[in-house]
């Protein structure tokens, strides 16, 4: 076999991991970001400043933002399941240290400080667990996306043939369901003035550079003959196109339909699709051909999964837009966003519910068609991660209360509540937005720029595999490449940052 042919052999075939294995997993980046928030909050304690370097900073944060994940999905694989309960035990320590010196210095009873938080009002304008969620997902799909074709990347996390739930399965999804939650639909929720389908027409502007990656990517593989799935999108497609018109087609049909309903529309079109499926010859097509036998003629039986999946795709956009309205919606005090985590939980229960009866009733789930079970899966997910994001930063808001004038970087910021000129803890932590330094925070700098982020990791991911044998390298060869990989994109995008720089014209 060629290099080609193995690297191909190498990421084919495969049946994914379990849901109990994902959900552990999906633990890994929240308590990632909460370490890093107990860590600055305690340096204020010990020198009353924060972190003023911008090289110390960026290596704090790609070491305990970024390396955690990293060795989760190589090397500490074998003990996931462990890694949740060491992140843990290390957060509790840094909060007891937190709590202990605090005792030193400060007369505000723990109590009070806990009657305080109950009473805190946050910056509605702005929900860090959003970006937080959108630069995460970003973040793990650029590791993963290398390190897959390494042999300490195990196979059950890379994406399954036909049926399976695999780690790169769910960050497929993920990405659809971030880049929904930031929509125009949903930021302009508030200008009813505007045409009905003024949104559509953004779309159609804004959507060029990734139809324009979508065919660079296209034009670059097939003439270095690199290495492709084919049957994870057909052999024409990729990502960047469905990205493209599952935004386009989400423009359309929330210029028709109420965007306050958006779920109802995913959810009559992720159940007509598998309708479809089980009641036509329309899955033995997608996964057989028009042949039977695999047969890639014409360009829609060329690229049949890429087409037929764009339905799944764009029920998980609509879904993730009606959980961006409803997340936006007024609920500035602590006491609010305690109520909105019970209502997201209840809500994934539900979905897990309803993924059990699919899978039992219709079809498992499989990425390879973005079939009910898929959208009910990758949405029930997301919304978990988010759960956890939105908890992380609800303590780290306590914490910052324990230790006056402290600050994290992309975490809530305390705010006066409406209608009084009393500020609710103001004994703890200042009034306003927490960006005094935004140069110094690794998860700013990859939100301003996003996109690049991804193309130049998708760019370097392809550099690496012409120039290095992956498949047959060592652990500690291939932990420094993904290593050096990473930090080179993170300080680039830190780089652009600190000098205000965002590469978007459209």
């Amino acid at each position: 076999m060629s290099q080609k042919q193995l690297k191909e052999a190498f990421i084919s075939n495969l049946n994914g991991t379990s849901l109990l294995e994902i959900s552990v997993g999906l633990s890994l980046a929240p308590l990632c970001l909460l370490c890093r928030g107990l860590l600055l909050i305690l340096y204020h304690l010990h020198y009353g400043k924060p972190v003023s370097s911008r090289k110390y900073s960026l290596l704090l944060d790609f070491l305990v933002l970024v390396s955690p994940l990293l060795f989760s999905c190589t090397i500490l694989s074998p003990v996931l399941f462990s890694m949740p309960v060491i992140l843990a035990a290390f957060c509790a320590g840094i909060f007891s240290k937190i709590c202990s010196q605090r005792n030193q210095e400060t007369r505000v009873p723990f109590g009070q400080v806990v009657k305080e938080f109950q009473q805190t009002y946050l910056d509605p304008k702005y929900i860090p667990a959003i970006t937080v969620f959108r630069v995460y997902v970003n973040v793990l799909t650029s590791i993963s996306i290398l390190a897959v074709d390494f042999p300490q990347y195990p196979r059950r996390y890379a994406k399954a043939e036909t049926y399976g739930t695999g780690v790169m399965d769910l960050g497929v999804g993920a990405f659809i369901f971030g880049n929904a939650l930031v929509c125009p639909e949903v930021r302009q929720k508030s200008r009813g003035t505007q045409p009905k389908f003024a949104n559509l027409a953004r779309q159609f502007f804004s959507i060029w550079p990734l139809v324009s990656l979508g065919v660079g990517r296209l034009l670059s593989v097939k003439s270095i003959e690199y290495h492709e799935h084919t049957s994870e999108y057909g052999v024409h497609w990729n990502f960047f196109f469905t990205l493209a018109f599952v935004r386009l087609a989400a423009s359309l049909l929330l210029a028709i339909f109420p965007k306050n309903k958006s779920w109802i529309v995913a959810l009559t079109l992720a159940a007509l699709y598998q309708l479809i499926l089980n009641t036509t010859s329309l899955k033995m097509f997608l996964l057989h051909g028009s042949n039977g036998r695999d047969s890639r003629d014409g360009f829609l039986d060329a690229n049949r999964e890429g087409l037929l999946s764009l339905v799944g795709y764009l029920a998980i956009y609509l879904a993730s837009v009606q959980v961006g309205l409803w997340l936006l919606k007024c609920r500035g005090s602590v006491k609010g966003w305690l109520g909105a985590l019970w209502v997201l939980a209840l809500a994934v229960v539900v979905l897990f519910v309803s993924l059990h009866v699919s899978q039992a009733h219709t079809d498992p789930v499989s990425r390879r068609m973005a079939n009910l079970s898929y959208c009910l899966w990758v949405v029930a997910h997301c919304l978990m991660l988010f759960i956890f994001f939105v908890a992380t930063d609800l303590t780290l808001v306590f914490t910052k209360l324990l230790v006056k004038g402290s600050s994290v970087p992309c975490s809530w910021s305390v705010v006066r509540p409406p209608n009084s000129n009393k500020n609710l803890g103001t004994e703890a932590v200042p009034v306003g937005r927490e960006d005094e330094l935004p140069h110094l925070c690794l998860i700013s700098a990859i939100n301003k720029n996003q996109l690049l982020f991804f193309l130049l990791a998708n760019v370097m991911t392809g550099a690496v595999n012409i120039l290095v044998d992956t498949i047959h390298s060592k652990a500690a060869f291939a932990l420094c490449i993904l290593h050096l990989y990473m930090f080179v994109n993170c300080s680039i995008m830190s780089i652009l940052h600190a000098k205000n720089i965002v590469l978007k014209f459209w």
